[in-house]
């Protein structure tokens, strides 16, 4: 049997968060690294999305505090606006997730190679 991973971050020194793989059965982590619990999630019905929020709901489901279903139920998002918050976390870090300046903060990562 193959057992599914799915991916946690953590935040780089270079203020990036870094993917890794995770199984299932280790704990949830914050943006800032520390452990996360169900408690350290944005209340239901969050209408104000800083990164920091956003950052949180990802790290909640990539840590399998909540499932994507129930966070895009409890927040009120779409699969494609978490989608898109996770790619931006994944190619930019917490900058990328910025509404304003948008442009400044999502500049093409670095080519490794």
């Amino acid at each position: 049997m193959t057992e599914h991973k799915t991916r946690s971050s953590r935040r780089a020194q270079d203020g990036h968060l870094e993917s890794q793989a995770f199984s299932p059965g280790h704990e949830a982590l914050s943006p800032s690294g520390t452990p996360m619990t169900v408690d350290d999630l944005p209340p239901p019905g969050t209408g104000r999305w800083v990164i920091r929020r956003k950052a949180e709901v990802v790290a909640g489901v990539h840590g399998g505090l909540i499932s994507l279903q129930d966070a895009c139920k409890r927040y009120r998002l779409s699969v494609d606006e978490f989608r898109s918050w996770e790619k931006l976390l994944e190619n930019y870090g917490l900058p990328g997730l910025r509404i304003t300046r948008a442009k400044k903060y999502r500049r093409p990562p670095p080519k490794t190679g």
